[in-house]
């Protein structure tokens, strides 16, 4: 495992679980995600942090086994490219937020950036018991949030493919098998993070 193309070659010392992190497009089709698996990711998320404690996220789920018609509707509001893999996946997720405040009349300009917190959590919650997400911005918002019922006041994020990482060679797209087998990357950290002002890298050991 620690040869896998994508197990993230840090700079730095981090968690495992955070080089382990990877987001898949070829899911195993054969094997589902047990309920207690599920409610152990939504629990993760459950306890991010967020401004007020407002707790913005929701999350509407849909399993392609045993809520067939639910997880249809929800790949349907995909864009067409992002339906030719995601059907692959046993779980499909709705993430959508408060856009108000509950405790007074006033938008909630956090509610992103805490529903981010959210899906962080569970993202390393589901990496430790060995699953796998990939986010989607490619769908169609109003059809998204018909098909999952969304109530007015609440505004759809994203969508969450979940299971467990699957063989490329499944994916019918040219290039989502040869991304599916590149090296992850990212920029030098001293591109993103500055010392004291803006533009100065952060200094190594001292």
């Amino acid at each position: 495992m620690t040869d896998h193309p994508k197990i993230a070659r840090t700079d730095h010392d981090v968690l495992d679980l955070i080089r382990r992190r990877w987001s898949p497009r070829a899911f195993d089709q054969d094997r589902d995600i047990s309920r207690a698996d599920l409610l152990r990711i939504f629990e993760a998320a459950r306890w991010a942090p967020s401004s007020f404690n407002e707790q913005p996220w929701r999350f509407v789920v849909a399993e392609r086994r045993h809520t067939p018609d639910a997880f249809e509707a929800l790949a349907s509001a995909l864009t067409t490219r992002n339906q030719l893999w995601a059907r692959q996946a046993p779980v499909l997720t709705l993430v959508a937020l408060r856009v108000a405040l509950e405790r007074i009349v006033a938008q909630n300009p956090l509610a992103w950036y805490d529903a981010g917190h959210a899906v962080a959590l569970l993202t390393l919650q589901a990496t430790d018991l060995g699953l796998s997400l990939r986010q989607m911005e490619g769908f169609d918002r109003a059809a998204a949030q018909a098909a999952c019922g969304v109530p007015a006041g609440f505004e759809p994020v994203v969508v969450m493919a979940i299971g467990y990482a699957g063989d490329p060679d499944t994916l019918s797209h040219d290039k989502h098998r040869e991304s599916e087998r590149l090296p992850r990357s990212r920029r030098p950290i001293g591109e993103s993070v500055f010392e004291a002002t803006w533009g100065r890298p952060l200094a190594g050991e001292r």
